[in-house]
């Protein structure tokens, strides 16, 4: 499979410790297409539909359900933890999380 930035695949997270993110959950690839390309692994951030409103997290709709992506949990995965392709951002959703990443880790 080709992985895309922006991409959301589905991802087994386990086995996960203390309070990292847990469960195989959907995620957004946040590495840019030259690393996932070239990498055995990929940078992502996980999504969850139950969050606050955190400055860390981006509010999106993914499969007609509102969603967040949890910037706060950004990890690098193997390539073998992907399950599957579930689309990709929109191009505001995009935006938002370029300008949260910026925010929060160049600012």
């Amino acid at each position: 499979m080709e992985i895309k930035q922006y991409q959301i695949i589905l991802v087994n997270l386990e086995p996960a410790i203390g309070s990292e993110i847990k469960k195989t959950r959907p995620c957004v690839v946040i590495s840019p297409d030259e690393m996932n390309n070239h990498l055995r692994t990929v940078v992502i951030a996980p999504m969850t539909t139950s969050s606050k409103n955190y400055p860390t997290r981006v509010e999106i709709r993914h499969e007609n359900k509102a969603g967040w992506i949890i910037l706060d949990q950004i990890r690098t995965i193997d390539k073998h933890r992907i399950i599957k392709d579930l689309g990709k951002l929109s191009r505001a959703e995009i935006r938002e999380l370029k300008a949260v990443l910026k925010e929060t880790y160049v600012d």
